[in-house]
């Protein structure tokens, strides 16, 4: 199957938004996952066990407008290599954004806190990230949106701290101590979150499957 997306009763699982109830708080953990891998999985419990929230939703994006698409696996691939790591009750994988083609998260967030108005979203993510995030597309909007954990990645602790970023929106940062409250929190509204760190990388286990470095 390509990763074009299927209408009505055709279309597969993954490509419908995850249901929720009134209340839920949800954690939003978006990326191409190409592969997914025990690093990712790591942020992921992470999330569970320290924000307090439902459920994590793994965002199986169609691709990072940031990078290259070279080596990108299928969509439906990805999907079932994420579901196989995130094997818990309480995380769920979609690929609902290719459904309605939003190829930025500032759009995939405004969009799911307008159709569910009564759910907490959070957004969460690796360090790494929010390292670069200044040069995601409306960066400033996703801090306005909704909370966001960041969960501390092996050698981005600096770069975090001294990110656009985390310099723009440094009055809004919460202590760490208080990550539970965060998807409670009106945005802006962010913490970051020290942990044990896992040092896998994507880019590092295609390198290793194309015979490259490791």
């Amino acid at each position: 199957m390509t990763d074009q997306v299927e209408s009505g009763a055709n279309r597969p699982d993954y490509l419908r938004i995850p249901p929720v109830g009134i209340g839920q708080r949800i954690a939003l953990f978006g990326g191409t996952f190409n592969p997914p891998h025990k690093g990712h999985r790591h942020v992921a419990l992470t999330g569970l066990a320290r924000l307090g929230v439902d459920q994590v939703w793994w965002l199986v994006t169609p691709g990072n407008p940031l990078k290259s698409h070279d080596g990108l696996t299928s969509l439906e691939d990805r999907v079932k290599a994420t579901r196989a790591f995130a094997d818990h009750p309480r995380m769920v994988v979609t690929a609902f954004e290719a459904n309605y083609n939003f190829r930025y998260t500032a759009d995939t967030i405004a969009f799911v806190c307008r159709r569910f108005p009564s759910v907490r979203f959070v957004w969460l993510m690796g360090a790494d990230n929010l390292a670069t995030l200044h040069r995601w597309q409306k960066w400033r909007d996703i801090l306005r949106l909704v909370p966001v954990a960041v969960v501390d990645r092996p050698g981005a602790s600096m770069a975090v701290m001294s990110s656009p970023a985390s310099r723009a929106f440094g009055g809004a940062r919460v202590p760490e101590s208080q990550a539970a409250a965060l998807p409670g929190s009106a945005p802006p509204a962010w913490t970051f979150l020290h942990v044990p760190l896992d040092p896998t990388s994507s880019t590092a286990m295609r390198n290793q499957a194309n015979g490259g470095a490791s």
